[in-house]
Parts: C-alpha cells; sequence; structure tokens
C-alpha cells in the first residue's frame, strides 16, 4: 500500500480549521482561544524541528547521539512533571524525584524491549530506541505527576489524620498509607483505562500511524500490544519509585510530618 502524501496546502487547510475553532471559542467567552493558538503553533514549531533533529540523528545512528536526544527528552519530561504540581516538593526535589523515576523505569523498559525483544541491530538504532523511548516517557511522565500531585495534595489535605496516626504509635509508613495507595492509583488510572479501551473505544496512536503508513493490521496490532504493555510497566514501576520517595520526602529522621518541606500551591 503506497502512503499518500500530504501537501502543505492540506496542511494549512487543517490549520484554518483550528483557527476557525479558535474564533469560536473567542466569541464564546471561553477565555482558551489564545492558549488554543499558542499550543497550535508550539505544535508546529516543535515538530517541524524534531523532524529535522531526527533526520540528522536517523542518517547519523550513532549511539552518543541517540543518548544525547534520550537525556534531552529526559530532562525536558522532568521539568513536565515539576510543571504539573500544585503543592511540590521545595529545593528541586519535585524535579529530581520526577525524573529519577522516569530514568529508572522508563529507560530500563526501553532497553529492555529493545534488546530482548524487538532486537535490532545495532540495538540502539533510532528510528526504534526514540520514538518507543518518547512514548515510555509521555506516558510515564503523565502517571508520574499525577501520582506526586495527588500524594502531596492529599498529605496537605489529610495532615490532622497523619498527625493524630503518627501520635498513636503508628510508622510514617502506615500513617501515609492509605494516601500512597491513592496515589499509586491516580499515577495508573490513566494507563488501565486505555489498555481497557484499546480497540473498542478508540485505536491507539501508534497502531493508526502504522496502518495510515502502510503496515499490515496485524503487525501493527501486535507492535501496540508489546508497546502498551511497555508503557504499563514504566509507568507503574515510574509511578511507584516516585510515590516511594515523595513520601520519604515528608517526613525526617523522627518521622514527624514536615509539610514545610512542601511549596506553596500555584496559582
Amino acid at each position: 500500500m503506497d502512503v499518500i502524501a500530504l501537501s502543505w496546502w492540506q496542511l494549512a487547510l487543517a490549520a484554518v480549521m483550528v483557527v476557525a475553532l479558535a474564533g469560536c471559542t473567542a466569541a464564546m467567552r471561553l477565555g482558551v482561544g489564545r492558549s488554543l493558538l499558542i499550543a497550535a503553533t508550539r505544535t508546529v514549531v516543535q515538530l517541524a524541528l524534531i523532524g529535522l533533529v531526527l533526520e540528522a540523528l536517523f542518517a547519523a545512528e550513532r549511539l552518543l547521539w541517540v543518548a544525547l536526544m534520550a537525556l534531552a527528552m529526559l530532562l525536558i519530561a522532568g521539568r513536565e512533571v515539576m510543571a504539573r504540581q500544585q503543592r511540590r516538593l521545595r529545593g528541586g526535589w519535585a524535579f529530581g524525584i520526577g525524573t529519577l523515576a522516569m530514568f529508572l523505569s522508563s529507560f530500563a523498559v526501553t532497553v529492555l524491549t529493545l534488546t530482548v525483544i524487538i532486537g535490532p541491530d545495532p540495538w540502539y538504532r533510532p528510528q526504534y530506541a526514540i520514538p518507543l523511548l518518547g512514548m515510555l516517557l509521555g506516558n510515564t511522565m503523565t502517571g508520574v505527576a499525577l501520582a506526586l500531585d495527588r500524594l502531596t495534595e492529599s498529605a496537605w489535605r489529610q495532615r490532622g489524620v497523619i498527625e493524630n496516626r503518627l501520635m498513636l504509635g503508628q510508622p510514617w509508613q502506615e500513617a501515609i498509607g492509605d494516601i500512597r495507595r491513592e496515589a499509586m492509583r491516580s499515577g495508573l488510572m490513566p494507563t488501565i483505562n486505555g489498555m481497557a479501551a484499546a480497540g473498542l473505544v478508540s485505536l491507539p496512536g501508534m497502531m493508526t500511524g502504522q496502518i495510515l503508513a502502510g503496515t499490515a493490521p496485524g503487525l501493527a496490532v501486535k507492535y501496540q500490544i508489546l508497546i502498551m504493555f511497555a508503557i504499563a510497566l514504566g509507568t507503574g514501576f515510574g509511578a511507584l519509585a516516585a510515590v516511594a520517595a515523595g513520601s520519604r520526602r515528608l517526613f525526617d529522621s523522627r518521622e514527624r510530618l514536615r509539610l514545610d518541606r512542601l511549596a506553596p500551591p500555584r496559582k
């Protein structure tokens, strides 16, 4: 099956429809028209730039450049995790814990998938490594951000309950146990919902893209199942590591609740 090429005028037509949507929201005074246009502009610029970078990266096919690209993606994702939290930990802990959790989970799952399951030659072949890592980081970033945000916000709202449990002699792990479980549920829920609805409510993006590019549906399904399992692993272990480290940071060595380590809520 031949891939239907898209010309610039077709993309411009799609852009005109987005501008029309922004005009409708402005007419209804919803206050999102400007944000929509800025997001659309960023999409065009960012994807155009990353397209040029990936073309050069695919041509070079060197481990050093792949590693540098992966590091840049990780740091940007860590910044996004910190930006999405209302009550983040002070002193760069929100960035550090989120980034470390994604590194331990997403990078480990990506390398395992490339070396053991897919097996490209070389194993760091950018056509496989960068898209796979990008999908894992994107989903892990969401899960980690949701888990940390629920953890810190719930600890702040339920500080009285936690302190009462501590005074009754419970260790800090038990005093904040319910909150940690809810934080983990929040981090994993988008992934679980996506897996449950795949193929019934929606066709996942990677599978749709492969089919549009001419890949046989059977092969596209196999790759999509692999990716969704990898995303579940990365998100689960990432959220688990972030919740474990974040909840420990909320207590000192004497097992006292230290909410002074949380920054004021963002406005």
